[in-house]
């Protein structure tokens, strides 16, 4: 498997990443490493939040000992390193791929990494704690050619948080109004680090839920965009991809891939019968069909699976949600 780029200023080489290497270093130099903690919601949008100096060895503890010691642990008992892309949830087994193929963590990964001014600090007064997806912490210690860099994220979910109106603490015999406006249980397992560009998985069902990946439905997903892009003369708007968009959107990918695009109308038609639908297929100078975001993708998929219909009864126009194909009739047709 080749790394993609690395986030953080190492030079990546074309060697799989050493998972075993990367714990042994860190346990090394463990006393020397600072971390950084961020919260982030449904749309990977990052907030910085911070930490009172009495939780620096938890933090340390939570997310990168834990992971650093399964790993050193495990070793001696046949853990294993294998590509995520071959992922059967098998035991004593770590998972890698590229931070290049998980759009969503990259993504993640570049604004913590390149936006970090313009973050805002969490605050539940301005922020929704209900829409926070994950924590992220954030490890920095210097290297021989400069400081370096590496993640651990970690899903939150919506039950491990305890909100100050609605909750007691008991302090000795009694119980106490919540002291804090929201307190929360911290996961202990491990779960994702990502380290130079590569995403080591150490939970497969939590990785996927954390980051919205699905390499099944992904690979499927460029392998039907590639077909539909070949076929048809396609323009995105920008920072918008066929395959991201379809993986994004199961439904419609499911859709896709009952198709035989091959035999699919052509351009032309698909165009005229857009017209007759009176939908509003936009199309540019060149003659590309337009897709500005999943609506117009819903859109173009539904014309090519011909979805549309006008009622001969009463003229008016329909979206068929589902159709069945019937078989051919027996006996004569009906006498006009």
């Amino acid at each position: 498997m080749e790394n993609s780029e690395k986030s953080g200023g190492d030079v990546m080489t074309n060697e799989p990443f050493d998972v075993f290497l990367w714990a042994n270093e860190i346990d090394e130099i463990k006393n020397n490493v600072s971390a950084e903690l961020f919260l982030f919601n449904k749309n990977y949008t990052p907030y910085k939040i911070k930490y009172s100096d009495k939780l620096t060895g938890a933090v340390k503890s939570m997310f990168m000992q834990e992971a650093v010691h399964y790993i050193i642990e495990e070793a001696d008992k046949g853990l294993e390193v294998r590509d995520y892309e071959k992922a059967d949830g098998e035991e004593k087994v770590v998972y890698r791929t590229s931070l290049s193929k998980v759009g969503r963590a990259e993504t993640l990964i570049h604004l913590i990494e390149n936006e970090y001014k313009d973050i805002d600090y969490f605050s539940e007064n301005e922020y929704d704690f209900k829409k926070v997806k994950g924590i992220i912490a954030k490890f920095t210690y210097p290297g021989e050619t400069g400081m370096k860099t590496f993640y651990i994220a970690k899903i939150l979910p919506a039950s491990s948080a305890l909100k100050g109106a609605t909750s007691w603490e008991i302090n000795g015999e009694s119980f106490e109004p919540f002291s804090a406006e929201i307190a929360l249980k911290m996961p202990e397992d491990n779960q994702v680090a990502i380290v130079d560009g590569t995403i080591i998985v150490f939970n497969q069902a939590k990785f996927e839920n954390l980051f919205q990946y699905d390499y099944k439905s992904q690979v499927i997903a460029e392998a039907k965009a590639k077909e539909l892009t070949e076929k048809y003369k396609l323009s995105f708007a920008e920072g918008l991809t066929l395959d991201s968009l379809l993986a994004d959107k199961k439904p419609i990918l499911k859709k896709v891939q009952a198709m035989d695009i091959a035999e699919e109308m052509p351009q032309d038609k698909l165009l005229d019968y857009a017209d007759e639908m009176q939908l509003e297929l936009m199309t540019d100078d060149d003659g590309s069909i337009i897709i500005m975001d999943d609506k117009d993708l819903t859109m173009f998929v539904n014309l090519l699976n011909e979805d549309y219909y006008v009622s001969p009864v009463n003229g008016r126009r329909y979206e068929i949600k589902s159709k069945k194909l019937l078989g051919e009739p027996d006996g004569e047709p009906p006498r006009g």
